[in-house]
This record gives C-alpha cells, structure tokens and sequence, in this order.
C-alpha cells in the first residue's frame, strides 16, 4: 500500500531535544544585563518563537533593544546553552527508522541553520536528515515558522498533500494547516495538548512511539 506521506518535517526544540536548560539560562543572561530579573520556568516561554518576537512581545522591548538581546542571549548560548539540552526518548531511532522506511525527513525550524545543524552533529543525527532548514543567523529573514517552511518545502522539494509536521507548539500546527499540511502535535515537549488540539493539529503523539505508529 502506498504511504499516505513521503516527507517528515520536523521542529527542534520541544520536539527532537529538550532545550529548556540551555535557552532559558541564555535568556536570564541576556535579560540580567537589562537590570531584569526573571525566573528560569518563565524563561521557558522563549521556547518556539522567534528570540526577537518574544523580547518584545514579554518585556516590551523595540526592535533594537532586541537585537541587543539576541547579541548578548547569544554570548551565553553559543558557547555553552547550545549543548545543553538532550534528546527526547526514542527520537534518534525514530528518525533511523523512518530514513530505513525511505521517507525524506526535513528539519524546520526557527533556531538558526547554523546553530541547529551543530545541535544536530552533536547528537549524531545530523545524518539522518535529508535537510536541516533554519533561520538565519540576523533573524531578519527566514525569522517566522512560515518562512522557514516555504524554504523547506522549496529546498526539500516537498509536495504538502504527502508532507506531515511534527512539532509541540501552536506555530508548528498553524504554519502547517497554512501550507496544506497534516500535523502531528507532541506532547512532549513545551505545547501543551490543549493549544495543539486548539491549533487544528492533525494527530496528537504523546511519545515518539506513537509517531512511528502514525506513520505505521
């Protein structure tokens, strides 16, 4: 029988690794040296948008104030808030599986390609995708989820009606729906079930288990 979808799209953060160690103490440097003090759960809420959008979205911040904030969140992530983070359970065999089963697997993410493509090495997984697709590194362009999935779709050659979204927040699911595609909606990571569903998610997977038994 042919497979309903040929192309696994797929977020990074909340979704292949849990980031939540390295960004939100990344943010706490950046915002100490604007005199604010926060804590490390509401940190957390960085997760998912673009760094720009949520500094101003949280704490008022005008576009260059931002961009300072990305500088010096960035000061702390590159060197150590980068590596700290791991893999969410049975994610690396799911994505050795589903390279074995012959779907093209695509990343599509708002971190930037650069910084995602070392998350990626230095997991090991690099490999197992076909593309890794990002922002750029100003965040100026290729800065929205719907940005990096129209440059997904154009560098992966993806056809929507055979592509499927795996991601664990409300930006996943929307910039999916928008361009045609089904959506998965994890639990696992910084979405809970209720935005996911809200969102029009597809399926919803509490584990990377259950994916593979979507796609089964």
């Amino acid at each position: 029988m042919a497979k309903k979808y040929t192309t696994i799209f797929f977020d990074l953060d909340g979704t292949i690794i849990d980031s939540g160690e390295g960004v939100s103490n990344s943010v706490l440097y950046a915002l100490e040296r604007f005199g604010i003090k926060e804590t490390k759960e509401n940190a957390l809420k960085f997760i998912g948008p673009p760094l720009a959008e949520s500094f101003k979205e949280f704490y008022g911040f005008d576009s260059e104030k931002a961009t300072r904030g990305i500088e010096i969140y960035r000061e702390y992530y590159r060197e150590k808030g980068i590596y700290e983070c791991y893999l969410y359970d049975g994610i690396k065999e799911l994505l050795r599986w589903l390279k074995d089963e012959g779907y093209k697997v695509v990343l599509c993410t708002s971190k930037p390609e650069e910084y995602a493509h070392r998350v990626l090495n230095y997991f090991g997984i690099l490999d197992l995708f076909d593309f890794a697709c990002g922002a750029t590194m100003d965040e100026k362009t290729r800065a929205t989820k719907d940005e990096v999935m129209t440059y997904a779709i154009e560098m992966s050659s993806a056809t929507p009606s055979t592509t499927l979204m795996i991601g664990d927040r409300k930006f996943d699911i929307n910039s999916a729906i928008k361009f045609g595609l089904d959506s998965v909606g994890v639990t696992f990571g910084y979405g809970s079930e209720e935005e996911l569903k809200g969102a029009g998610a597809t399926y919803i997977a509490n584990s990377a288990m259950e994916i593979k038994e979507i796609l089964a």
